[in-house]
């Protein structure tokens, strides 16, 4: 990022700084062009996948799991 873009975005406001990553962000995800997945998440994804697949019956329906967050079980 070059020194103005940032001096630029130093003034702005909290809300309009907000409002510059939500853009940013859909931008980002409309884009055609992927980041790349880092190698450190596909680890923690399989890691995971093989602790479910062992333990299948340990898990918890979506319905379950929300009503613990929500502290209504």
């Amino acid at each position: 990022m070059n020194t103005a873009l940032a001096s630029e975005i130093s003034r702005l406001t909290p809300a309009e700084k907000l409002q510059l990553v939500e853009e940013l962000w859909d931008d980002l995800a409309a884009s055609e062009d992927r980041l790349p997945i880092p190698a450190w998440h596909e680890k923690l994804l399989a890691e995971d996948q093989a602790r479910y697949q062992a333990n299948s019956t340990e898990g918890s329906s979506w319905s379950e799991a929300k009503a613990r967050i929500l502290g209504k079980s």
